[in-house]
């Protein structure tokens, strides 16, 4: 006799509930173009207008996953800012063209590559020390990175003597004016961050003790995890980041000036946050903030082609942190 067949077991049925909060950010992003193409008239739809979206945002999102870090082990970085300028006005002075008017300072042209490698160095350095005051001294985050954003922003005005560099040598600047296949260079490092993060953060026993100092510091110590020499590689690799963001603003216009990125910290907590990483720590994504990034630069640059204020802008930029914060606290219950 032919025996009965087991019954089988029944298909899973997707959870909806934990689909629509982890993808809650992507539907806010395409809600959001939506919107403003239909109060613009298409215009943010077009091609040029969503290239200039990305390449105006790529700043902010490469500071944003080097503070997805930090946030994701309860840090936070407040000296990025300050961190881009002093790299910046150093990086540009060694790339001063001999014929520049006023002469900053002359004879000092090098290849660009070394200026570049420059930028890197002096924002890894900074945040080198960061670290080293957050894990060695154990000075809370804030305090330490607020510190040196008040030390970098003198140390940026002393260097250049409160005023910009300019006249900078060509290929410099095409870190931020050039691109490849038309695809301007600042997406293409934005991009290349993003997966680095991505892979640091998923692949890596780096990114795995990461996650583990934000769930529960005291029991990733226990387990062998060096907490201290995390954090340090934490706060350098940020440094490291403002170092190419700085390389990518002042090529970008051609200019180092002393005030540049103040406030871009703001911007950058903003996308991170916005992006689904938590300030309980322990939660975060490079996609999540890639994607809170290309929020704020949407909201900008719609806002900017209904002639919105800048001033404006800043008020709505803070009621969406705040917002942000209690959606994320909520799906965390």
């Amino acid at each position: 006799m032919p025996t009965e067949s087991a019954p089988s077991a029944p298909a899973a049925r997707p959870d909806w509930g934990t689909l629509a909060r982890k993808y809650l950010i992507v539907g806010i992003f395409v809600a959001l173009i939506v919107l403003f193409a239909a109060l613009t008239g298409g215009k943010t739809l077009q091609l040029q207008n969503l290239l200039n979206i990305v390449v105006q945002v790529a700043p902010i999102g490469i500071l944003a996953l080097g503070m997805t870090f930090a946030i994701i082990t309860l840090g936070i970085d407040l000296s990025v800012g300050s961190v881009v300028a002093l790299a910046a006005v150093i990086s540009a002075s060694l790339a001063q063209l001999p014929n520049a008017s006023p002469k900053m300072y002359p004879g000092l042209l090098l290849p660009a590559i070394v200026s570049m490698v420059v930028a890197l160095a002096v924002g890894a350095a900074a945040g080198f020390v960061n670290g080293f005051l957050v894990s060695r001294f154990r000075i809370a985050p804030f305090i330490a990175t607020l510190g040196m954003m008040t030390a970098a922003r003198g140390l940026t005005m002393i260097y250049s003597d409160g005023r910009p560099i300019s006249t900078l040598d060509p290929n410099y600047n095409a870190i931020g004016q050039g691109s490849v296949l038309f695809v301007p260079l600042p997406i293409l490092l934005f991009a290349a961050v993003a997966v680095l993060t991505h892979v640091l953060l998923n692949y890596t026993r780096f990114g795995r003790h990461t996650f583990a100092i934000g769930g529960n510091e005291q029991a990733a110590r226990v387990s062998g995890v060096n907490v201290g020499r995390v954090k340090l590689k934490i706060y350098t690799l940020i440094g490291a980041f403002a170092g190419l963001t700085a390389l990518i603003m002042t090529a970008r216009v051609g200019s180092a000036a002393p005030d540049l990125a103040v406030g871009i910290e703001l911007d950058a907590i903003t996308a991170t946050v916005i992006g689904g990483t938590a300030f309980s720590g322990g939660v975060g994504t490079a996609w999540g903030t890639v994607i809170g990034a290309l929020i704020i630069g949407v909201i900008n640059n719609g806002m900017g082609l209904m002639g919105i204020s800048p001033f404006l802008q800043q008020v709505v930029k803070g009621v969406i942190i705040v917002v942000a914060i209690i959606i994320d606290e909520r799906k965390n219950r």
